[in-house]
């Protein structure tokens, strides 16, 4: 049984119909009703739920987790996995405080919340597994914004402290951190076009990244597969944040 935010579209969306092929029942958990229910309808109901969940809120984060148990007995995987991201200004005296704090309640107080109230119900059940969803930011500087950067790195130090806590219970804390899709979220954000997407660099060549790589990531954190996982950050990047293309023996600034 899992519970997904920002599970309406995109990413978690693409996770939830993952979970549900192999098995599992999900809650849905987003601001987008009308995208949430068209997903629980086209899902199915046996194996799908939504419910209204702002994670900024913690009574909602509460109640999606609390939905989650009453509806199955239980919470086995806990996605963070949603998350905004602000305009992107390159000087940082362009950048507003407030715009910043609302990219890090939904990016970090977010998976806060959804980490608190997973673990409520999963230690007495003495398992389970945390996911939280990172980003290249998390690991690299300059590819986004301040406030993005910041927050995404933040959850990795989260899922770590959470994973040295939660250890003791049974329950697994680690997060996936992807390289840039060509998905809505991307568009808006870099501007770019389908002959834009084709041109942005990647180490690996001859394949591009998609949504349902980063859920197949998640689909194994949230497995038994991967039980002996745990604090870790699986970087699902292509090798982006590994390398510095421009300099050393393997430069591809030439190319």
């Amino acid at each position: 049984m899992a519970l997904i935010t920002g599970g309406a579209g995109g990413i978690g969306a693409c996770m939830a119909k993952l979970f549900c092929k192999h098995g599992a029942k999900v809650v849905l958990a987003d601001i987008r009703d009308n995208l949430g229910e068209a997903l629980q309808r086209e899902i199915g109901t046996e194996y799908a739920t939504y419910v209204h969940c702002d994670v900024t809120k913690e009574i909602d984060v509460e109640n999606a987790v609390n939905t989650a148990v009453s509806k199955h007995g239980k919470l086995d995987i806990m996605v963070n996995n949603a998350a905004i991201i602000d305009d992107g200004k390159p000087s940082i005296l362009d950048n507003d405080v407030t715009d910043f704090e609302r990219v890090v309640r939904v990016n970090l107080v977010g998976p806060f919340l959804g980490t608190k109230h997973a673990a409520r119900v999963m230690i007495p059940a003495k398992k389970g597994s945390i996911i939280t969803l990172g980003s290249v930011s998390s690991s690299v500087g300059g590819v986004a914004t301040h406030a993005y950067t910041s927050s995404k790195h933040a959850i990795v130090g989260l899922a770590k402290n959470a994973a040295a806590e939660l250890g003791k219970f049974g329950i697994r804390v680690n997060s996936v951190s992807c390289y840039c899709i060509h998905n809505a979220l991307a568009e808006g954000f870099f501007k770019l076009d389908d002959e834009g997407f084709s041109k942005v660099y990647s180490n690996l060549k001859g394949v591009a990244l998609t949504e349902e790589d980063v859920a197949e990531a998640a689909l194994y954190l949230g497995s038994d597969e991967s039980k002996y996982i745990s604090g870790h950050n699986l970087a699902v990047d292509g090798g982006f944040t590994t390398i510095n293309p421009s300099f050393g023996l393997f430069s591809q600034s030439s190319l």
